[in-house]
This record gives structure tokens, C-alpha cells and sequence, in this order.
């Protein structure tokens, strides 16, 4: 059982650290809500992680691998949200330099995040209405449960829930190092350019998800 953990933590770390709608929407909860929001969206991507996790562990992921119908439905939602939040990124571009227009270029405060709700739910459906993630879980979990173990289902749930650890470890950190370019964040120049491109990032996302099979 510790070969196999420390394959799938190495494994995991790898798969963590590459770059995807889930680290691009903390991203731009901290550049428009500062560190709150940015723990606030990383709330909401790791309450979805588990949901899958918990989903695969009970087999209902791979129903949904199985069924094209459903796969294609949440495939569309998912993308239509990530396509969504792009749009309102690059919306957000113009506010900006209105803002700029009116009050000058000096460092902008962090948005507000009534009750961490908007970058909760940012996350959570950011995560939850991707399918890939389900079918992820589905593929990459099974092939680290050893033949030994007394419940495959609760093997793969812990493995699961290991995988969301080393998220929340890497969203520590991200958010941690925010903080020596928070000033640097709020400059209503950068600012304009991180929105413009997590936006064109998030579009580009939405319709990658949208056409592929």
C-alpha cells in the first residue's frame, strides 16, 4: 500500500500543478477579491472536488461515463459557465478603465465578497459542472487501489480525499504568495490585463469543453 501512495501522491502533485479552469478561477477571485476571495473560490473548487470524489467512490461517475446523454448535458453547463465567468471577466475590463477615467490610476481596493458566497459558488460550479473531472477520477483513482485493500470503495474515497489535500495545499500557497504581489494586483493597469486574460483563458476553456468529444 505505500508504493502505490507514494505513486499517486507523486502522481497527483504532478496533475495539481498544471494549469486548468480550477487554478484560473482562484486566480481571478484573488485579483478581484483579494486573498478572501481567493480562499473563498478555493472553497468552493475543493467542496466539488469532493462531491466527485465522493461520487466515484459510490460508483456514480462511472454511470455517468456510461451515459452520453448525461455526459454532454453537464459537458454543455460546464461550459457555458466557464464561458460565462470569461465574458464577465472581459466585461469587467472596461469598469475598470471607467474607474480609472473617474478616480485615477492608483491602487484599486479588493472587490467585496458578500459572505464568500460569489466565489464559493464560483469554484463549486466551476468544478461540479465538469465532467472531466467525474471521468478523471473514474480513470486515474482505480489504478492505485492495490489488490490487497479490504474496500475498494473506501480506498479509492481515501485516495480521493488525499488528492483533495495536496489541492488545498497548493491553493495555500497560491494564496500565500498572492500576498507579496497584492499591491502589485491592485494596480488598475494589471488589473486590466489579468481580467483580460483570465477572461480570454476562461472563454477558451468553455469552448475546448464544448467541442470535445
Amino acid at each position: 500500500m505505500l508504493v502505490e501512495l507514494t505513486s499517486f501522491t507523486l502522481a497527483s502533485v504532478l496533475i495539481v500543478l498544471l494549469p486548468g479552469p480550477d487554478s484560473l478561477v482562484v486566480v481571478r477571485g484573488l485579483v478581484r477579491g483579494g486573498r478572501r476571495g481567493g480562499a473563498s473560490t478555493a472553497a468552493g473548487v475543493l467542496c466539488g472536488l469532493v462531491v466527485w470524489v465522493g461520487a466515484t467512490a459510490l460508483g456514480l461517475s462511472a454511470l455517468l461515463q456510461a451515459s452520453e446523454i448525461g455526459y454532454d448535458v453537464l459537458k454543455i453547463a460546464g461550459a457555458c459557465y466557464l464561458t460565462w465567468i470569461g465574458v464577465r471577466s472581459l466585461l469587467s475590463v472596461r469598469r475598470t478603465a471607467e474607474e480609472v477615467a473617474t478616480e485615477g490610476d492608483g491602487p484599486m481596493a479588493p472587490e467585496p465578497v458578500p459572505g464568500g458566497g460569489a466565489g464559493f459558488f464560483a469554484g463549486f460550479l466551476t468544478d461540479l459542472l465538469n465532467p472531466k473531472v467525474g471521468v478523471f477520477f473514474v480513470s486515474f483513482l482505480p489504478g492505485f487501489v492495490p489488490d490487497s485493500a479490504w474496500s475498494v470503495g473506501w480506498t479509492t474515497f481515501a485516495l480521493g480525499a488525499w488528492y483533495t489535500v495536496l489541492t488545498a495545499v497548493y491553493f495555500v500557497g497560491l494564496i500565500a504568495l498572492s500576498g507579496t504581489v497584492a499591491t502589485w494586483m491592485r494596480s488598475p493597469r494589471i488589473r486590466r490585463r489579468l481580467d483580460t486574460l483570465t477572461g480570454l483563458v476562461l472563454v477558451g476553456f468553455g469552448v475546448r469543453l464544448a467541442t470535445e468529444a
